[in-house]
């Protein structure tokens, strides 16, 4: 029996999207923007991610300097079949090829040495949670602090979170030209980022973290074209979806006004120089501040 032709093309179009997604994967693994390990660690924590549905030819493919001879002979010494996919390996493969691309693919950065790491990404991605894992498991890391016009969420501190300010106290900072960056989010509040704070850390020689939203993050990059961009995905858009319902802090309609701005902001990760899976905010935290911290060759 033949499928229904909305099922057919339904079908059809999430066959794109895949293929779509797995080579965005393959050029950010190919330009250093994220590591082949990482990649593999979120196919095996996550079995219904892109990630888990990739080959590991396609994974290889990515790598510079392989070409389809090498892959196929590393494959032979790894016995891995040129058919598997990364979330269907076995243990010993897992370890086989995480030793193999830690030694062939070691992730480095390259560019300009910049002190200010921006953190974006979409909402409910959990850039706040990762932002406060440093905060407080890396105290040598400074981390900005935004100011916004919305109330504070249960838990959120005054000049820890947020600046807390209402409407005319941001339109005079605007107008004062107080901040680095400023945006409207979600059609609603007001976020900005005082420069003062920034530029003094810069000046004596310390690292800033600045987590902002998307629309920040490219004031940022226009006005310090030296700013390393870290934009933070989601494991799976599932995922994504249960984050922000179980969080419970907007209404229905507000959560399905910011799932569809988070459809809009995925779409901007090609413009960051690093990509950063949030499968676990520790791992996720930790890859932030060895970006901050490399040297550059």
């Amino acid at each position: 029996m033949k499928p229904p032709e909305v099922d057919r093309a339904a079908g059809s179009r999430a066959a794109v999207a895949a293929r779509r997604a797995r080579a965005a994967i393959k050029t950010a693994v190919r330009e250093k923007r994220r590591s082949a390990v990482g990649v593999l660690d979120t196919a095996q924590g996550h079995p219904d991610s892109i990630e888990a549905g990739m080959r590991v030819t396609d994974l290889l493919q990515a790598i510079p300097g392989l070409g389809p001879v090498r892959i196929r002979r590393n494959l032979d010494k790894l016995e891995i079949s040129p058919s598997k996919r990364l979330g269907g390996l076995g243990l010993h493969q897992q370890g086989r090829l995480r030793s193999y691309l830690e030694q062939r693919a070691p992730f480095s950065v390259s560019g300009p040495e910049s002190r200010l790491v921006v953190l974006a990404g979409p909402t409910a991605v959990g850039k706040g949670t990762v932002a406060s894992f440093i905060r407080e498991k890396f105290p040598d890391v400074s981390l900005s602090v935004s100011a916004t016009t919305r109330a504070p969420r249960p838990g959120e501190v005054e000049g820890v979170s947020y600046y807390f300010v209402d409407d005319a106290e941001f339109d005079r900072m605007i107008a004062a030209g107080e901040f680095l960056e400023w945006a409207v989010v979600h059609n609603h509040h007001r976020y900005g980022t005082p420069r003062a704070p920034i530029d003094a850390a810069i000046a004596a020689g310390n690292g800033v973290l600045l987590e902002i939203d998307i629309q920040g993050a490219r004031q940022v990059r226009a006005a310090m074209p030296e700013a390393r961009l870290v934009f933070l995905l989601p494991p799976t858009w599932d995922e994504l979806v249960r984050r922000l319902i179980g969080r419970g802090t907007e209404s229905e309609e507000e959560q399905a006004r910011r799932l569809k701005t988070a459809e809009v902001e995925l779409a901007a990760q090609n413009e960051f120089d690093f990509l950063v899976v949030n499968n676990d905010v520790e791992a996720a935290a930790s890859e932030v501040v060895d970006l901050m911290n490399r040297r550059i060759a």
